[in-house]
């Protein structure tokens, strides 16, 4: 099963929106371009995995690079606070995850 990238990319928009509503207007679009790129990682993950090119721990340890870019760029909006970047990103892959998981055929996220 192929992952709706943009489908996907706007479902985590959707989700990090509420959570940062007070500074949506300076965060968003860094939440667009870190919620596409975790998604296209994620495609890529699924296309090496049906290649056999990678483990579950490797795809595992891909995930949390993104995840760890989504932080950083994130916190670098004024005025978003740990507790809020990590709202945002907790509530942006919860509402992709069992589909993402049921494609890839790992539970990753």
């Amino acid at each position: 099963m192929a992952l709706n990238v943009s489908a996907l990319a706007k479902d985590m928009l959707n989700a990090a929106k509420p959570v940062l509503q007070n500074f949506w207007k300076e965060a968003k679009p860094y939440v667009e371009k870190e919620s596409k790129a975790f998604v296209q990682n994620l495609a890529m993950i699924a296309k090496l995995k049906i290649e056999g090119k990678i483990t579950k721990e490797e795809a595992l340890l891909h995930i949390q690079i993104q995840k760890n870019s989504y932080r950083t760029v994130l916190l670098a909006v004024e005025g978003l606070g740990l507790i809020a970047v990590e709202g945002a990103l907790n509530a942006a892959i919860g509402v992709i995850s069992t589909a993402v998981n049921k494609a890839i055929g790992w539970n990753l996220l």
